[in-house]
C-alpha cells in the first residue's frame, strides 16, 4: 500500500500478530488470538502519528512488534531500506538505538533496585557510546531536557511522583538519540494536569531532535493535541487513516464517528450527539466474517457481513476500510 511516500521513515506491511491460545497437559494450539490482523500503514519522518481505539483493539501490540520486543507472525517493517523482522545479533542491536519506547507504566518499567541516573545510562552503555564520563555527562544532559536536575540521578524510582517516574521513561529512551519512539499510552496513568506537561515535554523535544512519534492512546483530546495524523483500530484492523484536522472535521468510518461522539464539551450548555454502540466488542479469538465492526454497526448493509472491505484511499490522504464510505 503507498501512502504519500514523501518522507517515508518507516513502512509497517502486512503485520500479523497472533497470540497461541493452549491447553491441556501438553499444552497444545488450541486457538489463535488474532491481535493484529493484516495492517498497513507508513510513518513519516518527523510526524506524530497517533493510534486510537478500544482497549484491545492491537494498538499496542503494533508498537511492540514493531520494534520486536514481541515477535511477528508475518509482514514486515521497513527502516532505512532494512526490514526489522529480518535483522540478528549485531544488525538487530544498532537498529535498535533508533527505535526505542517509552511504556505506559512508569515504574514497573523501572528497576526499583537500579538508582535512576544508572536506569538512563543503561543504553549507552549496552551500546558503548563514548567514554564512561561521556555517557555520564550525556545522562545528566538528557535529565535536564526532560526537567530534572542533576541529583535526581542518584535516587531511586520510588522518591519519585509518577510524572516523574514518566519523565525519567522519556529519558531513557531520548539518551541514545533514536530516530523513532513507540509512546505506548505514555500520560494515561497521570493526573490530568501533569498529563499536558508530559505531552508539552514530547512535543519540545520532537522540535529539537527532530523526533518521530508513534502515539498509542485510548483518550482522543489527547490525540488530537499532538497528532499530525491518526489512526484508527478496531479488533486487530486499522478502519481508517488521514491528518489529524482531516479525521476530526470528517471522519467517515462509523466506527470513528461513534469515538468522536463520545468526547466531552467543555461547555455544559452544549450537548453533543452521542452515537451508542449497540453490543460488546466481538472476541478476537473469532472475529466476525467480512467487516469486523458490522454486528455493531448503526448503518449495517448486508454485504458488511459478507466481504471484508478493502482499506482504500477515499479522500486525499484519507483511508477508510468501510463499504458504505
Amino acid at each position: 500500500m503507498s501512502q504519500n511516500t514523501v518522507n517515508e521513515l518507516i513502512q509497517v506491511r502486512n503485520l500479523v500478530k497472533y497470540f497461541p491460545v493452549r491447553e491441556g497437559l501438553l499444552q497444545r494450539v488450541k486457538d489463535y488470538v488474532r491481535a493484529v490482523d493484516n495492517v498497513s500503514f507508513v510513518v513519516r519522518e518527523g510526524e506524530t502519528l497517533g493510534m486510537v481505539g478500544e482497549s484491545g483493539c492491537g494498538k499496542t501490540t503494533i508498537g511492540r512488534t514493531m520494534l520486536r520486543l514481541v515477535e511477528p507472525t508475518s509482514g514486515s517493517v521497513i527502516i532505512d531500506d532494512k526490514d526489522v523482522f529480518k535483522l540478528n545479533g549485531t544488525e538487530l542491536k544498532a537498529m535498535r538505538r533508533n527505535m526505542q519506547i517509552i511504556f505506559q507504566d512508569p515504574y514497573a518499567s523501572l528497576d526499583p533496585r537500579m538508582p535512576i541516573g544508572e536506569s538512563v545510562m543503561e543504553g549507552l552503555n549496552i551500546h558503548r557510546i563514548g567514554t564512561s564520563k561521556e555517557r555520564y555527562q550525556i545522562m545528566l544532559d538528557t535529565l535536564k531536557k526532560v526537567g530534572l536536575e542533576d541529583y535526581h540521578a542518584r535516587r531511586y524510582p520510588h522518591e519519585f511522583s509518577g510524572g516523574q517516574r514518566q519523565r525519567i521513561g522519556i529519558a531513557r529512551a531520548l539518551a541514545l538519540r533514536p530516530k523513532f519512539i513507540v509512546c505506548d499510552e505514555p500520560v494515561s496513568a497521570l493526573d490530568v494536569s501533569i498529563q499536558s506537561q508530559v505531552l508539552n515535554i514530547l512535543k519540545d523535544l520532537q522540535g529539537e531532535f527532530g523526533l518521530t512519534f508513534l502515539f498509542i492512546a485510548h483518550n482522543l483530546s489527547v490525540v488530537e493535541h499532538i497528532s499530525n495524523r491518526v489512526a484508527v483500530m478496531y479488533l486487530g484492523k486499522m478502519v481508517e487513516l488521514t491528518g489529524r484536522d482531516e479525521l476530526f472535521a470528517n471522519p467517515l468510518h462509523p466506527y470513528t464517528r461513534a469515538l468522536m461522539s463520545a468526547i466531552p464539551i467543555p461547555d455544559p450548555m452544549l450537548k453533543r450527539e452521542r452515537t451508542i454502540l449497540k453490543g460488546d466488542v466481538p472476541s478476537p479469538l473469532n472475529p466476525p466474517k467480512g467487516c469486523r465492526f458490522h454486528p455493531r454497526c448503526p448503518i449495517v448493509d448486508s454485504i458488511c457481513s459478507q466481504q471484508e472491505p478493502e482499506f482504500r484511499e477515499i479522500l486525499p490522504d484519507h483511508w477508510v476500510a468501510c463499504w458504505k464510505a
